[in-house]
């Protein structure tokens, strides 16, 4: 091998959401890297990605930056991808749990012999128990209409720093 041959390579492991590792792949090769070796993450909804590249890259410091804008970004846009279940979820435990806390009290109402309050606190008992998965489905519309806009300009921001780093390469 002679020294025109040599290539000196850097390496990176990232773990990333699972849902989201196409968007991360695309935009890595912008800055140079190859993937090695791509893992899910047992139990977890990740996967960890092997990456490499040539060592001696030409504006370095710049791509570096641009990466780490991108990363941020996909950072930024996994965790209002996450949220878009979270939220609701969140809301639906509490609209289950009024249910829960209305029912015990009727639970309650019954066993002091308060046969009619038992029954008018086992209504929304009952509703609360039901409506929970409604509105689970109410606050996750709610949630994706309001960050669709945002989202796109997360992706967005993260596609300009893509480009500008294929730029630099080419």
């Amino acid at each position: 091998m002679t020294d025109t041959n040599f290539i000196a390579y850097e390496y990176l492991e990232q773990r990333i959401p699972k849902a989201m590792q196409n968007a991360y792949l695309d935009g890595y090769a912008n800055f140079g890297w190859t993937v090695t070796d791509r893992t899910p993450d047992l139990g977890k909804n990740t996967v960890t990605l092997k990456l490499k590249r040539d060592r001696s890259l030409p504006e370095k410091a710049a791509l570096n930056r641009l990466q780490k804008q991108f990363e941020q970004e996909m950072a930024s846009a996994a965790l209002m991808e996450g949220s878009k279940t979270s939220i609701p979820t969140m809301v639906a435990l509490g609209v289950g749990l009024l249910g829960t806390a209305f029912m015990a009290g009727s639970v309650f109402a019954y066993l002091g012999g308060f046969l009619i309050l038992s029954i008018i606190l086992a209504v929304p008992g009952f509703a609360g128990w039901g409506l929970a998965y409604l509105s689970y489905n109410w606050a996750k519309s709610r949630r994706i209409a309001k960050l669709a806009p945002v989202l796109t300009q997360t992706y967005d921001a993260a596609a300009d720093s893509c480009q500008q780093a294929f730029q630099l390469m080419h």
